[in-house]
């Protein structure tokens, strides 16, 4: 996208190692059943139901494996519904990113953000400053220093028509490469860089090429372009071919840029041509006068105060208002004042939160604290450029923050947990348009870390009406709460049309014929709880014209949590209680004052506890065995 740069800054502090067998050790202690009032449906009594986990610390090997057993975090607590029993079961959802199809709408939000970049989009209300009473008095004089700036900005653009037909036709050249980025002629898994299209002065115009006295402009995009694909294949491990070979030489690459540029030739008196790997401007005449600049820029005649707004002759080019830069910076979860800030003017203007509410304590806890264990690039393949980790997106628009993505980077997936947003900025749709990008973020890292393949949507509750929207980011797919296989989406919407909780993989196993009744009980199926869900959601934000995950901004502290001792019956987390009973805990790694040791071990030492016992059966329950004797079981 023309005006769209992204950057990207990691922390240069890290307990992980380089490898897999050194990503620190994750640490929790066991908070039981938690019941809860429910955010989804808004029930006043305890309706929502899950297990809970205090992370002390969590390598992101375990977190991701934990996803796909239906745990999300907030913050430094861990849950998971408890889906036979909670009143909106909730499914864990995800999405293959090389396979998504945005829809008419999708690809509208992406049109409406483009436009608004370029300037062509009109706006009702002005953006740059607001006059809302909730915003911090940093927050006018930001808006404030951003106006001034614009109003410098556009009296230099009058005073040099020239820099404005550069950064035209590198607008221009960019839409070039886009096309055919989209077309397949280049690969689309690869972020090219931003063309740059440069005067030539007279003294270098017959040194690049013999009698082009006309020549105006130049752009060596092309070299940028070939050594930015060959520097993907070459991670990629694929096939390297030399420059002469390369069917993606710079000479190649301004050949296609320069034969798709022909319509602007046309229409602004330009001839355009490939040379030796430039993409070179003439003027239509060799005659080259001291102001051929306005001679190109300014078409009819315009006086001194129409021109405000220059355009190339017959072109009409953002006649809404001046370009606009967007830039997508990726950083390391960590607070920052002006997120804070940006974060209570969208909990208060539009999610009507009171101002004691929204303290910097409940913001910190919710969306900065994190107990991933961060793990820097390794420069091979098994990590992206970015690390892994907890991280804080920022969209900002000439200098001004609009949107904050809070999201975890894993070893196969980008985890999308919060968006919070500016509310002048509503129209653009930043909630669906974040989650475009999020997409687009894993399509392009999977070149360097072919692991990372998958986009998690948080819970989708297809009894919360107001969830389904997380559907519209298809082929999906939801998770099976028993066995924990990944069963398409298609698939299982019929399924949920009957009924709130459903074993999904149950009857994909019908479908291939494995088996000619369900799998598990009837009983098991039903739900209990209200199923009135027509209140506004409480989970992942990807698309925020509506949403909230007011349910993840619950403190546990708040919450009833009960003993285990009365658990009985077949339930989601994969065994009957029979199973449960009857399991081998001595395995499980215990934490005991800085000592760390197998239950049988600590056994042996202060004997049998039927109490304890009973929570790590139901522990290794909801965590699986493999995670059970991996993850550390603090007593204290």
């Amino acid at each position: 996208m023309a005006g769209k740069t992204r950057k990207s800054e990691a922390s240069t502090s890290s307990s992980s190692g380089d490898n897999n067998n050194n990503r620190g050790e994750t640490v929790v202690s066991d908070c039981g059943r938690r019941r809860s009032s429910c955010g989804y449906c808004k029930s006043t009594s305890s309706t929502s139901v899950s297990h809970g986990l205090w992370a002390h610390s969590i390598t992101v090997d375990d977190y991701q494996d934990l996803l796909d057993r239906g745990w999300r975090r907030s913050g430094s607590f861990l849950y998971k519904p408890e889906m036979e029993k909670t009143c909106c079961p909730s499914y864990t959802i995800r999405l293959r990113a090389s396979d998504f199809v945005p829809s008419k709408e999708q690809q509208r939000v992406s049109k409406r953000i483009q436009r608004f970049v370029d300037g062509t989009l009109e706006v009702k209300k002005s953006v740059e400053a607001t006059k809302d009473p909730s915003i911090s008095a940093s927050a006018c004089s930001e808006a404030s220093s951003s106006g001034t700036k614009e109003s410098l900005s556009n009296k230099n653009k009058e005073k040099n028509v020239g820099d404005h037909i550069t950064n035209y036709l590198s607008e221009q050249v960019d839409n070039v490469i886009r096309t055919c980025s989209e077309s397949g002629q280049f690969p689309c898994s690869v972020q090219l860089p931003k063309a740059s299209v440069k005067k030539v002065s007279q003294a270098k115009r017959k040194l690049l090429v013999e009698g082009a006295e006309d020549l105006m402009y130049s752009s060596n995009i092309a070299f940028q372009i070939a050594a930015t694909i060959r520097q993907a294949q070459s991670i990629a491990k694929d096939a390297s071919r030399s420059a002469e070979d390369n069917p993606l030489s710079p000479k190649i690459i301004a050949e296609k840029l320069a034969a798709s540029l022909d319509q602007l030739a046309n229409t602004n008196g330009l001839a355009i041509r490939a040379c030796n790997g430039h993409i070179n401007f003439y003027t239509a005449t060799t005659q080259v006068s001291s102001n051929e600049d306005s001679h190109i820029a300014l078409g009819a005649q315009e006086s001194a105060t129409e021109r405000k707004d220059f355009s190339l002759r017959k072109s009409s080019v953002h006649p809404q208002g001046k370009r606009r830069r967007l830039e997508i910076r990726l950083k390391r979860s960590s607070f920052d004042p002006e997120e804070f800030a940006l974060y209570r003017r969208y909990q208060i203007n539009v999610h009507n939160d009171t101002l004691d509410l929204v303290s910097e304590s409940s913001y910190r806890r919710f969306l900065v604290d994190t107990p991933l264990v961060p793990v820097q690039p390794t420069g091979d393949s098994r990590v992206p450029l970015c690390g892994f980790g907890s991280f804080h997106q920022q969209y900002v628009i000439d200098g001004r923050l609009v949107a904050v993505g809070v999201i975890d980077i894993l070893p196969k997936c980008l985890s999308s947990k919060y968006l919070f947003w500016d509310p002048d900025f509503a129209f653009l749709s930043l909630g669906k348009y974040s989650a475009l990008q999020e997409i687009g973020w894993v399509k392009e890292n999977e070149v360097h870390c072919p692991s990372l393949q998958y986009y998690y949507l948080g819970y989708y509750i297809h009894s919360c009406s107001k969830m389904r929207y997380k559907a519209a980011y298809c082929p999906s797919e939801l998770l099976c709460p028993l066995r924990y296989q990944w069963v398409p989406f298609d698939i299982a919407q019929p399924l949920l049309d009957r009924k709130p909780y459903v074993v999904l993989s149950d009857f994909v196993l019908l479908q291939n014929g494995e088996s000619s009744q369900p799998l598990v009980p009837e009983n098991v199926m039903e739900v209990q709880g209200d199923e009135n869900h027509n209140e506004d959601s409480n989970d992942v934000l990807i698309d925020g014209d509506d949403e909230e995950e007011d349910g993840d901004d619950d403190e546990e502290d708040d919450d009833e949590f009960e003993s285990d001792d009365d658990d009985s019956g077949p339930d989601s987390f994969g065994q009957t209680s029979v199973e449960i009973e009857n399991g081998n805990v001595s395995d499980i790694l215990i934490g005991l004052k800085g000592s760390r040791l197998r239950y049988k071990d600590l056994q042996r030492a202060i004997g049998p506890g039927e109490r304890l016992e009973s929570q790590l059966r139901r522990y290794k329950r909801v965590v699986g065995e493999k995670l059970a004797e991996r993850m550390v079981y603090s007593l204290g």
